[in-house]
């Protein structure tokens, strides 16, 4: 039997979590519901969301974990008055292990790992949020899981789904879908609830069991550790005593790739043959500074070739202008946000790395500022109301003039990618604050700024292209004019600017202030930046949205790469090792 079909019929899976009744079974059914237990992913989006719903007259008291408190509401739901009790989990509740005997990293041949039986327990440090579910579950006709919605959110709420049932069989279950932690959003979730999806849960603890079995990339599973972890980990420590001594060597399906990408760029450099080249400049200087006109030709890596054409250039050097375009130009305003692009840009334009990002993305979301930080889509959804966002920020003194010129000139008017997980639209701001500190108010500044450069006009320009002739050689110059900056106004992170050249005539000569030959030599690609790898990523399909930052962070931490002076990702000894073998 082949390790797929075992996944599947090994019994892992948590079973359904309801049953299905006749209409007149179900209308019976939700009249008997008088208390409701709500949870969330996190002890932040709970209080957010019972804050909305109860109009800040929640009563708040204590669970088991002092992390994760309880909110007491009263609420009109299935068509009846009923009592919210809403709490949270911290992220996963259960997790994946070896049973006892297989756990110990010498107790058996790594190749049994393969086979060894596999347990969902709760760890230890997470029996006190169990305790509270299980406590409170008893009291209540109904459960609502108000995770994430994303396949990680799904498989939490079968978690939670799992320890509720242990203790009432019979229990009804709901799931509350939302993209942002807002008024709207959640009274719609609410009055829209749906079914958990099972299968969205199944492919999440497949890809678990699978790390488990093969090989991880997080510090989740470590303890015991994967077949190839615990392989590769033993065996390099017995070859390496004094050096491995205490280092653990994980393997993973995305940590390797990863890996190899910041390998195979060191090694790039390091094989790179510097080419010596040579090109013709020419200059014009006039009143209000100097054109610069490029070869057509480029350059050359022959020296006689060039120079032979550079002695004729200077036989007769007068220049003649054989063509004079000039033409509207556009510089495009940014796409709506993913989550990919928000790594990236944050890391290139804030310099804040894509775990920071993502961590303080997830803050600003439960707290309500932003919507949902983990998307693939990058078209805004008609039915989202873009106008009356725009207007929340209209009352800030930094961009709230461009926002509301953006009102005045007949509203938003976005571009549109062509992206979408049809679960969830780009990040965009939901609330406006102005309460933020440090790197939190940078972000949320920097995702408002995106959103309204999205919603304005590209920036328009006129650019003119001069081609002049020497000796029958070609050479070009550009000049650009700005006629209107928009979109620019209000998103520092692009820069677009005039470059002055006179007013050439066609047909027309004149005297250049220097024509010269030059030389140079090919240069090495740079290392790799946070955002080149990200970049990369996404295009060999190595992890998710969601996972490239954790996936970044373990390399780092289990010392395989490093980074530079200037933030680039230099591969450690133990890098190059395991990927060179």
């Amino acid at each position: 039997m082949n390790l797929y079909v075992r996944l599947f019929t090994r019994g892992t899976m948590l079973p359904q979590p309801w049953r299905f009744f006749s209409r007149a079974a179900e209308d019976l059914a939700l009249q008997r519901i008088h208390k409701v237990l709500c949870v969330a992913e996190k002890n932040d989006a709970a209080r957010g969301i019972a804050e909305l719903l109860s109009n800040s007259r929640m009563r708040r008291r204590e669970g088991f974990s002092k992390f994760n408190k309880i909110y007491e509401y009263d609420y009109h739901m299935f068509g009846q008055k009923v009592t919210m009790v809403m709490t949270s989990v911290s992220g996963h509740l259960l997790a994946h292990d070896f049973i006892m005997p297989f756990r110990k990293w010498h107790s058996c041949n790594p190749l049994a790992l393969f086979d060894a039986e596999i347990e969902k327990y709760c760890p230890e440090n997470y029996m006190d949020i169990k305790r509270t579910l299980e406590r409170e579950i008893q009291q209540c006709q109904a459960l609502v899981i108000w995770t994430d919605c994303d396949r990680e959110g799904e498989n939490i709420g079968f978690e939670i789904i799992h320890v509720c049932k242990a203790v009432k069989p019979n229990l009804q279950v709901f799931r509350a879908r939302f993209s942002e932690i807002t008024l709207h959003a959640v009274r719609s979730a609410c009055e829209n609830l749906t079914q958990p999806d099972q299968k969205t849960s199944d492919a999440v603890d497949v890809r678990q069991e699978l790390d488990l079995r093969i090989g991880t990339c997080g510090a989740h599973f470590v303890s015991s550790g994967a077949a190839f972890t615990r392989f590769q980990t033993l065996r390099l420590r017995k070859i390496f005593p004094d050096i491995l001594a205490d280092q653990l060597i994980s393997y993973g399906s995305c940590q390797f790739p990863t890996l190899g990408f910041v390998v195979e760029r060191f090694k790039a450099i390091q094989a790179f043959v510097p080419e010596a080249f040579y090109k013709i400049k020419v200059t014009h200087d006039h009143e209000d500074g100097s054109v610069v006109f490029s070869w057509k030709r480029n350059r050359l890596f022959n020296h006689t070739a060039c120079l032979v054409l550079y002695q004729m250039c200077m036989e007769d050097p007068v220049a003649t202008v054989v063509d004079v375009v000039s033409k509207p130009k556009s510089k495009w305003r940014p796409l709506p946000l993913d989550t990919v692009e928000l790594e990236k840009l944050a890391s290139r334009k804030l310099k804040i790395n894509a775990k920071e990002t993502m961590t303080i993305a997830e803050k600003l979301y439960t707290k309500g500022f932003i919507s949902y930080p983990r998307t693939e889509t990058n078209i805004f959804p008609k039915e989202l109301n873009l106008s009356a966002l725009v207007e929340q920020q209209t009352q800030d003194p930094n961009w709230g003039d461009f926002a509301q010129r953006i009102l005045d000139q007949g509203g938003p008017t976005p571009r549109s990618g062509t992206k979408s997980d049809q679960a969830h639209p780009p990040i965009h701001p939901t609330k406006y604050t102005s309460n933020l500190q440090g790197n939190e108010q940078r972000l949320y500044e920097f995702i408002v700024r995106h959103f309204l450069a999205c919603c304005s006009q590209d920036a328009k320009g006129q650019e003119t292209t001069v081609e002049i002739d020497i000796a029958n050689e070609q050479f070009i110059a550009q000049g650009l004019m700005i006629l209107a900056r928009n979109y620019l106004e209000v998103y520092p992170y692009d820069k677009w600017s005039d470059k002055v050249i006179p007013l050439y005539q066609k047909g027309s000569r004149f005297q250049p202030t220097t024509v010269e030959m030059v030389d140079g030599e090919t240069s090495p690609p740079l290392l790799l930046t946070e955002a080149d790898l990200i970049a990369l990523m996404e295009k060999h399909g190595i992890g998710t949205d969601a996972t490239h930052a954790e996936h970044i962070e373990t390399i780092k931490t289990r010392m395989y790469v490093g980074l530079t002076a200037d933030q680039r990702f230099l591969p450690g000894q133990l890098g190059m090792g395991l990927v060179e073998g």
